[in-house]
């Protein structure tokens, strides 16, 4: 696709959201056919209320029918997220959120035809004290609580439910703010944000990777190289950085992908060195997402990565048989193509900085490549299996080098997206 043709496409899923009305029709008509029985007879959410006590926020949701129900957090921006089972919502009238509290703004919609999500912006780190289902009282019918604080740190953070995919851009309802007070109308609008990069340290904990002749690990190699081009970039002053990881800890593909979106990445980088049984062979390689890989090699290699998913005893590689899923592969090869030219890009500048493998952008079919809305590469720095490769990589200067040259490929991909706008 040429630069002209990719300026009538619209970006991922935020783009066609401007289409919906396009889409409404057939959406609507597709969901009463799959919709289940069960949503539609499920629990109606009939109001969002917030109480303030002290060194807390409690948030009570009134529900028509007792429901099931799970919450988690996310970062970058700090939010809680509610998902309730078998769900629908109906509020007339939306509540306000404290002026003063730790929320400062929700949103609610639907994540799937029988879920309902609540996402909770919060003014910093919180965590969840308590949550619990309350039957009716007399005054009040069936209610779901959520009793969130301040986070200072002393607490370890708890993992992320690998079953639950944070939000994205779907959810049809904006994000509820508070009325400004009078003191603050008069400020400035904040100027825009700065790309927000995703840096995706390939494998971890249980999941080692690839593993050189020495016993070198490729999940600590591409955790050292994570924060360092973190650093670089955060230097640079023209990015926000997001690692996945910054621990020795497992991550689940999908869960990858789902801290990028829920970062709003502009971009996601996954960091990975492999090894082959030809020691021979090196040089460094750029992947973007195909279902059909590019050769047998790439083929082999996708399904060796993806298959990391079915150590902690879940395979995530299927795709969603659900009307959503329409627009996600409407999305994902617009995408896809936002893709390619950031590969493009990287390769021009990290020829500069390393060797490069013969065919050096090549296509697999990745689940960490498979985030809708995020252009999104897998970047091979090396082969481990070959000893030169191996020492260049565990080289803090040969590192330096490969972070300048993504930085500048960065630089230049955003360059070329300005001047699309």
């Amino acid at each position: 696709m040429d630069k002209v043709g990719f300026l009538t496409l619209t970006g991922g899923i935020r783009g066609l959201a401007k289409a919906w009305p396009t889409f409404s029709g057939l959406v609507c008509g597709l969901l009463l056919l799959i919709l289940p029985v069960g949503a539609a007879n499920g629990a109606i959410i009939e109001n969002v209320r917030f109480g303030e006590h002290p060194n807390q926020t409690r948030i009570v949701l009134d529900v028509s029918t007792p429901a099931t129900f799970s919450s988690f957090q996310l970062e970058a921006p700090y939010r809680v997220v509610v998902d309730i089972q078998n769900a629908t919502w109906n509020i007339n009238k939306r509540g306000r959120t404290p002026s003063d509290g730790l929320v400062v703004g929700y949103r609610t919609g639907a994540f799937r035809p029988d879920v309902a999500r609540l996402v909770l912006q919060t003014a910093g780190p919180t965590r969840i004290v308590r949550s619990f289902a309350l039957p009716p009282d007399g005054q009040d019918g069936h209610r779901i609580v959520i009793d969130i604080a301040p986070d200072d740190g002393t607490r370890p953070q708890k993992d992320r439910n690998p079953n639950i995919s944070p939000p994205n851009g779907d959810n049809p309802v904006p994000l509820y703010r508070p009325q400004a007070s009078p003191r603050s109308k008069n400020k400035q609008q904040p100027a825009r944000q700065k790309p927000m990069i995703v840096i995706d340290a390939g494998h971890g904990g249980i999941d080692p990777g690839a593993i050189s002749k020495t016993g070198r690990y490729e999940k600590h190699i591409t955790l050292v190289m994570a924060k360092e081009l973190k650093q670089a970039l955060i230097n640079s002053g023209r990015y926000r950085v997001t690692l996945t990881r910054s621990g020795d800890r497992f991550l689940r593909l999908r869960e990858r992908i789902a801290i990028a979106r829920a970062a709003d990445a502009d971009v996601f980088l996954s960091i990975h060195a492999d090894s082959i049984k030809n020691p021979k062979i090196r040089g460094l390689s750029v992947y973007t997402l195909s279902e059909q890989s590019s050769d047998k090699e790439a083929e082999a290699l996708a399904k060796r990565e993806n298959k990391a998913d079915l150590i902690a005893g879940v395979d995530l590689t299927g795709e969603s048989p659900e009307v959503t899923s329409i627009l996600i592969d409407l999305a994902q090869r617009q995408t896809m193509n936002q893709s390619a030219y950031l590969a493009e890009y990287l390769i021009k500048t990290l020829g500069r900085q390393t060797k490069l493998l013969r065919r050096t952008h090549r296509f697999a079919g990745f689940a960490v490549l498979k985030a809708p809305d995020v252009p999104s590469v897998l970047i091979e720095l090396g082969y481990l299996s070959n000893p030169k490769e191996e020492k260049l990589l565990f080289n803090r200067q040969h590192r330096d080098k490969l972070a300048q040259g993504i930085v500048k490929g960065l630089d230049d991909y955003f360059e070329w997206r300005q001047q699309l706008q």
